[in-house]
Order: C-alpha cells, then structure tokens, then sequence
C-alpha cells in the first residue's frame, strides 16, 4: 500500500469509496437517505473537483495499485491559511484497522509544513474516528450542533509545529 497525490481520474473510485464508507459508518446515525444524500452534494465527482482544486489543497489517495483504499483531501482553512482543514477522510470499511489511515493523515499533515495546526470534524456518535484521531494526537477543541443532521459535531485539532 502507498499513499500518492490523486488526479481527477481517481474520482470517480474515491466518490465510490467515500459513498460504501458513508453508510457503513453513518446509516445507523442518519438513516440511509440522509447519507445518499450527504454523498451526492458532498463527494460526487462534481463536487470532489471543487475540493481539491481549492487553493492550497492536497487531494491524497492510498493505493496498492489496483484498489483505492482511501482518501485524504485537505486545504487551508478560509478564515487563516496557518489552519488546516480536513475535509475529506475515508478507508474503505473492509480495509480499516491495517494502517491505511494513519499512513494518510501523516502524509497529509507532512504536507502542509507552513501550517500550525490541523482539524477535523467527527460526528460525537462516531467512536471508531474519534478514537483514531484522538490515537493520532488529536485533541477536542469543542463542539457544535448540526441541525441539518440533527447532529453533534466534535472539532479536533494537533499542532503541526
């Protein structure tokens, strides 16, 4: 397994992946609708193309060279480019726990070495992903309500200086 820059031609196995990873995780939170609906506004192809040609962007896929295994997409954070924010993390639910993850988000934290900090949001009912980054060196910083989701959304962060 390794971990290289995506292309748009990774888009439509990362919109795959990103969709099965969805609803392995977040069918038992939302119901299966609400993630097919999350998925198509926020990670079909069309809107992956957005993401990851945001300024100061990095779009990382894990790969064995015939599967894609995960995904990585960050970028500076709107209000203060030293902030980093992840967008976008997902492995494949049958690939999860071989180090895939962790392989990702060091990588993508390498990437940005100008910046001070790195977040994530994780829905508080997600324990296997809090638990990971938590396991990563991330720590919460507070939370907030998702009323679209009727949702709690943790936002963690680590140093990257």
């Amino acid at each position: 397994m390794f971990v290289r820059t995506g292309g748009e031609r990774d888009l439509p196995a990362v919109s795959a992946l990103i969709g099965v990873s969805l609803h392995a995780t977040n069918d038992v939170f939302y119901g299966a609708e609400t993630v097919d609906r999350i998925a198509d506004a926020l990670y079909s192809v069309a809107a992956l193309k957005v993401l990851i040609r945001r300024p100061t962007s990095e779009f990382l896929v894990a790969d064995d060279g015939d599967t894609v295994a995960g995904v990585a997409i960050a970028a500076a954070a709107v209000e203060d480019g030293r902030v980093v924010d992840i967008l976008a993390f997902f492995v494949r639910p049958d690939l999860q726990g071989r180090g895939i993850g962790g392989l990702l988000l060091r990588e993508l934290e390498e990437s940005f070495f100008e910046s001070e900090r790195i977040r994530i949001e994780v829905d508080e009912r997600n324990l296997r992903a809090l638990g990971f980054a938590e396991a990563e060196g991330y720590t919460q910083l507070g939370q907030r309500r998702e009323e679209a989701l009727k949702a709690t959304l943790v936002m963690l962060d680590k140093s990257l200086v």
